[in-house]
């Protein structure tokens, strides 16, 4: 029970240590930090758990930029970019890198307020020594269990509390942290497949239309997909279709 308590706090704290980086990497000038990293001989068992903590803590912070994907609006932000792509059938523009940096900046757009309350509230008291380890994880847990539970259906949530076998919750409070990310990560597929429906349909019709328009020439052997995409680019272009993506995105999260 003891090493199970101490992993959740090290994965949270791990996140909160992630996070706050990124929050103050767009507010206070980069400043490289100095590492020096020993291995030495243990004399006191203390020192044997010390060491043992590193580790821990090394391998969860390796699997951080996972957890920051499971726990942000990147998942569907990637996924919608994903459908246009397809949409459009411009195979591979933009390119994944491309659409990954996007997703990135536009995360990071959207985090800021979470991010800024976890620096204000949790990383900068645990900074000053004000409050310890354990305080600064609680405090540092809320502002992202708010934002996920503000997009997480109650269907999901309340899937994954029977699969968990928890006993009925209260309140939201009650529920686990570790169970309100797989709802959340389940109710931003959704709502990502529902946006990307959408954007299918203008370039269906376009499709539909010149292939309606290639048959009735007697041009069957002509690929319809060939016609369509300048057609396809020209009406996303013509309607400001990235500020349309976008915007929808951003106000999504509202």
């Amino acid at each position: 029970m003891t090493a199970r308590i101490f992993t959740k706090r090290t994965v949270v704290f791990s996140l909160l240590l992630m996070l706050v980086s990124c929050a103050v990497a767009f507010a206070e000038p980069i400043v490289i930090p100095s590492l020096n990293i020993g291995v030495g001989t243990a004399t006191k068992p203390n020192e044997v758990a010390v060491t043992v903590q590193i580790f821990l803590l090394m391998t969860i912070m390796s699997l951080a930029p996972g957890l920051l994907i499971m726990t942000t609006s990147f998942t569907r932000i990637s996924v919608v970019l994903s459908f246009l792509r397809t949409a459009m059938g411009t195979q591979a523009a933009p390119s994944n890198q491309i659409i990954i940096a996007l997703s990135m900046f536009l995360t990071f757009f959207i985090m800021t307020p979470v991010w800024q309350q976890i620096n204000k509230d949790a990383y900068q008291p645990w900074k000053a020594q004000q409050i310890t380890q354990e305080q600064a994880a609680e405090r540092a847990v809320k502002p992202v269990r708010t934002f996920m539970l503000s997009q997480t259906r109650e269907k999901d949530l309340a899937l994954f509390v029977s699969l968990s076998k928890l006993q009925r919750p209260k309140n939201a409070e009650d529920i686990p942290t570790l169970t309100i990310i797989p709802a959340f990560m389940i109710s931003e597929l959704r709502t990502a497949f529902q946006i990307g429906f959408l954007i299918y349909i203008p370039f269906i019709v376009v499709d539909m239309v010149v292939a309606s328009v290639l048959m009735s020439m007697g041009m069957m052997m002509l690929p319809p997909v060939m016609i369509s995409l300048p057609f396809k680019i020209l009406l996303f272009v013509l309607v400001d279709g990235w500020g349309l993506v976008i915007g929808s995105l951003v106000k999504s999260f509202g």
